[in-house]
């Protein structure tokens, strides 16, 4: 079968993806309300009781609303290292023991023939992580919610049949919005999160190594829309002779919607 992927709904609004494999069909994050993750699964036709486990990458509210109420109505096991647990517990209510599953950042999770990593990134949260997902030879990795992508990341993530990608924000935007001064300089600080251009830089090197697709996501509401995110990279990807749709590949995830289902 291999490893598919969709995103239910990425954005400051609340964010959750898909994965499958034969074995676990996974949450990465569930940070829209029990229900409408319920209904978003069932417009793909997947069945929520079919569910076999969330991976929370980090405790903001925009991620994790949804985690408590999903794991007692389904009774799932709920993924995260040990910071955030702490962080997160007395916002998901009670938990069984038996679904608490605390890994180790950087250490390899094996899940029937699906190997999980989750990897370190930036961003201003108790311990935050991107996954890769990997079957044999398919990989698909998420990172989003990183103020900055370095060589560790890049490393991580290479060679991965897709990669979601954060592209929160177009600077000159945020920069003239109506944020408060204080959260305009969260989101640009190296704790913050990704720009448009920063995601076209990272992608530029993402081609170098063997990256084929790739999802624009996090697009914030307020200081960005998709066009402009997609022109941004375009017009980077282009400077440095890289075409989309024949070196790469990219699409959005949206925050009202589920996006199309992937497939390696």
């Amino acid at each position: 079968m291999g490893i598919a992927y969709c995103a239910l709904a990425s954005g400051s609004s609340g964010n959750c993806h898909l994965i499958i494999n034969k074995e676990n069909k996974l949450l990465v994050d569930a940070g829209l309300s029990g229900k409408r993750i319920q209904n978003r699964l069932q417009e793909i036709g997947f069945d929520p009781k079919d569910l076999t486990g969330i991976f929370v990458t980090h405790e903001h509210n925009d991620h994790i609303c949804g985690v408590g109420i999903l794991s007692r109505r389904f009774n799932l096991p709920i993924y995260a290292n040990g910071k955030t647990w702490e962080a997160m517990e007395t916002k998901l209510g009670n938990i069984k023991s038996e679904n608490i599953k605390i890994f180790d950042t950087e250490k390899p999770l094996f899940l029937g023939d699906l190997k999980v990593i989750p990897y370190e990134i930036s961003h201003d949260a108790a311990e935050p992580v991107g996954y890769t997902f990997q079957e044999k030879d398919i990989k698909i990795s998420i990172t989003t919610d990183l103020g900055y992508v370095n060589e560790g990341i890049l490393d991580k993530i290479k060679d991965s049949h897709l990669v979601v990608l954060e592209s929160n924000h177009d600077i000159d935007m945020l920069k003239a919005g109506s944020y408060p001064y204080y959260l305009k300089r969260r989101i640009l600080s190296d704790s913050g999160h990704l720009s448009n251009e920063a995601a076209g830089n990272a992608i530029v090197e993402l081609v170098k190594n063997n990256v084929k697709n790739v999802i624009l996501a996090h697009l914030s509401k307020e200081n960005n829309f998709p066009e402009l995110a997609m022109m941004t990279v375009k017009n980077i990807l282009e400077i440095n002779k890289i075409s989309i749709g024949e070196d790469i590949i990219i699409d959005l995830a949206h925050r009202d919607k589920v996006s199309s289902i992937y497939a390696f």
